[in-house]
C-alpha cells in the first residue's frame, strides 16, 4: 500500500482527523487521541506506527520488519518500515482495530459527537 493510499484509508475511519506534529509526522487521531503515526523526514514517509492489542504487540513485533514503536513501546505501539511489511487486508485490520482501541477510551459524549 501506498503512503497517499494508506493516508485516504486512515482518513475514511469514523472521527479521524489528521494532524501534522514533531517536524512533519502526519499524526491520525480520533477524538484527540492519536491511533496511527506516518513519520516523515525531509518530506518522504518513513515507517508507520500504530496502537496494538496485549497479544498482537507479540505477534507483530515477531515479524520482520516490524519493530516496537519508540517511545510508545510500553503502551503496545508498533512501528513499520514499510506499510508493504504486513499484506494489505491484514494492515487494514489493525490499523482499524487501533482507531477503535482509543476510540474505545472517549467519553461516550465524544464517541457520540463523532458518530460512533
Amino acid at each position: 500500500m501506498t503512503y497517499p493510499l494508506l493516508e485516504g484509508f486512515l482518513l475514511q475511519l469514523p472521527g479521524a482527523s489528521l494532524t501534522v506534529q514533531w517536524g512533519e509526522d502526519r499524526v491520525f487521531k480520533v477524538g484527540g487521541k492519536m491511533f496511527a503515526v506516518i513519520g516523515v523526514m525531509n518530506g518522504k514517509p518513513r515507517g508507520l506506527s500504530f496502537k496494538a492489542g496485549e497479544e498482537s504487540f507479540e505477534i507483530l513485533t515477531a515479524l520482520p520488519g516490524i519493530t516496537p514503536a519508540p517511545y510508545l513501546a510500553r503502551a503496545k505501539w508498533v512501528r513499520l518500515e514499510s506499510p508493504d511489511a504486513l499484506p494489505l487486508g491484514e494492515l487494514q485490520a489493525y490499523l482499524a482495530r487501533s482507531h477503535g482501541l482509543m476510540a474505545a477510551g472517549l467519553t461516550k459524549k465524544a464517541r457520540a459527537a463523532l458518530g460512533l
